[in-house]
């Protein structure tokens, strides 16, 4: 029997979905089919998410938050956090803002959903996300982006994801003051950032 006729994957059996797998999520690309259980997520996690966090709740938010991620034109890179025992998503991760160059940094932006908040799926998931992102110095190929540095923006009462960054071990560089407009007003944020070197110290530094 298959998974899909109910019988779990050897969870030593890579996923072919998958770019990455922990012992209980899996990565993937933001797909625009994702739309219905994605936006069905969001609804049931606003109380959740507010007022940190306003992802698209409606088929209209979705289509265009996904061509963001994903059209030929797309600035940054959109992936989800899936349970790998039936596949529903549990959260997403989305590297925003990508520069390449000499800068070769992004921006992360994540979040949970009510069902799966609590139980350390989206640590997982962040985990696999940032390997990916940070693993492949330059051009980005199927086994990583290819970026150096990520940088997370961490509202200061927003003590879970405070504590979700410092599980992962990025390091506080700063406050900026009114740094994004979120829920009317512009708002403080503590600057969080890891580089590959942070990632894995056996990756040696390089002068500039």
């Amino acid at each position: 029997m298959s998974e899909a006729e109910g019988v779990p994957a050897d969870p030593a059996d890579p996923d072919p979905r998958y770019l990455a797998e922990g012992p209980r999520v899996g990565l993937r690309p933001l797909r625009p089919a994702d739309g219905p259980e994605f936006t069905r997520r969001v609804r049931e996690s606003r109380t959740l998410h507010r007022p940190w966090l306003f992802p698209p709740a409606t088929p209209e938010e979705y289509a265009a938050y996904a061509a963001r991620l994903t059209g030929a034109d797309a600035v940054g890179a959109g992936f989800l956090v899936c349970e790998r025992d039936g596949g529903a998503i549990a959260g997403f991760v989305n590297v925003n803002n990508i520069v390449r160059g000499a800068f070769q940094c992004g921006a992360l932006g994540y979040g949970a959903f009510a069902h799966a908040a609590g139980r350390g799926l989206l640590t997982e998931g962040l985990g696999l996300l940032l390997r990916h992102a940070l693993s492949a110095p330059g051009a980005p190929t199927a086994h990583g982006l290819g970026l150096h540095r990520l940088e997370a923006n961490v509202q200061p009462g927003n003590t879970a994801s405070l504590a979700l960054v410092r599980r992962l071990g990025l390091r506080l560089e700063g406050l900026s003051p009114a740094f994004l407009h979120v829920d009317g007003e512009w708002r403080d944020h503590e600057r969080w950032a890891i580089t590959r070197e942070m990632l894995d110290p056996t990756v040696p530094h390089h002068a500039g």
